[in-house]
């Protein structure tokens, strides 16, 4: 099915569905998200959060992990199938290869799930989805992989292709990990990037303190784990983030601790107007909104009117009546005077390659050229930002990305070319164990379970003209 209610895959005169065994429907829906992924382009996370709705909890929680699982490992489920199957991947039905790599996926790393369950539940599906005829290759196949066990890639000469195998990241990026962090830290990075990320709620501090929310998530069975580094922090175990009735009421948002580290870099003071140059879908933003209280204001802009309207959305549903959307391109010459502000964000648009536990389809469909072809536009965003910095103001860089091209090289360009502004790291104790000898924050999944982020603070100290 697709979201839309469509058999995929089906043929004329496929079998009417009937009654699904436990089970079988969260094996379903993952399958039909990942062919949405892989056929349409689409975002694995925006799927699971529109399909998982209708799902009961346990189902929830399987879908999420074989539709994230089987993205990430694809490379190395790939390399297994190929050695399996006696027809090259590529002249399989796409259905048919998505059904396998689900199957595999299951065996490999899921030890909670029987190996019969998998097979079968690949068996069934194969012919509920219009591929009675390929029952016995998905049958054949996976019963192999259950009976012979992961076989590991023979040692040999090619390092780097052993690598990418063995972690599933593209040849490309396995060089690149390597060549910014080093052999052993690579291989960290890689491995957490396998990993499930944590869910991190953004308490609402205007709507109460923050036991007091906490105290209220826990009522409504979201099992808030612990609080982060920051007061507004908090770890959160249970289903349901974004259908409860706290999340409906404004009590809080769905965002990532080092996401919410770059406004707490920011550091705008109560009552303070700050503009945030690339603000949707409106994380930071409102935020921002947030951190300065109802006498201030935040300016967010962006090209994009559907992320504005996200933006604007989120406000509304956090109570937030201090944000002003503004639908313009800051590259192209934002609408505001030039020093207009003490306080500025620009949260650049970038290759994401610092969220690969979230969105792990983008390592498949990036290349190694983009992450300098997106400094370019980084680099004029950054000069348009910082031509609205007043005297003595701040501006933070950031972007959720672990490529230098994007992040320090960015900023030193900047930096080089701009005498009136300086590096200012954050005084903050949290940010001491990020911050790097230039004193800018560069944040890693394999180092505390954040995300990949790289932030610096820039401090005008000259005059605007």
């Amino acid at each position: 099915m697709t979201a839309h209610g469509r058999q995929v895959g089906g043929e004329k005169g496929a079998p009417a569905r009937g009654r699904e065994p436990a089970g079988l429907k969260a094996r379903r829906t993952a399958l039909e998200i990942l062919l949405r992924v892989e056929r349409e382009g689409a975002f694995a996370d925006l799927l699971l959060g529109h399909r998982l709705r209708s799902l009961g909890e346990a189902d929830r929680r399987l879908v999420t992990r074989l539709v994230l699982g089987t993205l990430a490992w694809k490379l190395r489920l790939d390399a297994e199938l190929a050695r399996l199957c006696r027809r090259p991947l590529e002249a399989l039905d796409p259905e048919l290869l998505a059904l396998l790599r689900l199957g595999l996926f299951q065996l490999r790393f899921l030890d909670r799930v029987p190996a019969h369950a998998a097979v079968d539940s690949a068996v069934e599906l194969a012919a509920r989805g219009g591929h009675r005829h390929s029952r016995g290759l998905v049958n054949a196949v996976l019963r192999r992989a259950a009976r012979e066990g992961f076989v590991p890639a023979a040692k040999g000469s090619d390092a780097m292709g052993r690598l990418a195998v063995a972690y599933s990241h593209p040849r490309w990026l396995v060089e690149k990990f390597v060549a910014w962090f080093g052999g052993a830290d690579a291989e960290a990075v890689m491995a957490a990037n396998n990993e499930a990320a944590p869910t991190v709620a953004r308490l609402n501090l205007r709507r109460g303190q923050a036991a007091e929310l906490i105290a209220m998530l826990d009522a409504q069975g979201l099992k808030p784990s612990s609080t982060g580094r920051l007061p507004e922090s908090c770890v959160v175990q249970g289903p349901g983030l974004l259908d409860s009735q706290g999340y409906r009421l404004g009590l809080y948002s769905v965002q990532s601790e080092a996401s919410q580290l770059v406004a707490r870099m920011l550091a705008p003071e109560p009552g303070a107007l700050v503009v945030d140059g690339a603000a949707a879908p409106g994380a930071k933003a409102t935020h921002l909104a947030e951190i300065v209280g109802e006498r201030g204001r935040v300016v967010a802009l962006d090209s994009r009117l559907s992320g504005l309207k996200q933006l604007v959305r989120q406000a509304l549903r956090l109570g937030h009546a201090n944000v002003l959307a503004v639908c313009a391109d800051l590259g192209a010459g934002a609408p505001l005077e030039p020093g207009c502000s003490r306080y500025v964000l620009l949260d650049a648009p970038c290759t994401g390659l610092g969220t690969l536990r979230e969105h792990p389809e983008i390592r498949w469909r990036l290349g190694p050229e983009d992450a300098a072809r997106m400094a370019e536009l980084q680099g004029r965003l950054l000069h348009a930002a910082a031509s609205l910095v007043a005297s003595g103001g701040v501006l933070v860089y950031a972007v959720c990305s672990l490529a230098p091209e994007e992040g320090v090289q960015v900023v030193r360009a900047f930096l080089d070319g701009n005498r009136r502004f300086r590096a200012a790291p954050p005084a903050q104790p949290v940010f001491a164990p990020w911050l790097n000898s230039d004193g800018f924050m560069l944040t890693r999944p394999d180092r505390g379970g954040l995300d990949g982020f790289f932030a610096a603070r820039l401090e005008r100290t000259g005059p605007v003209h």
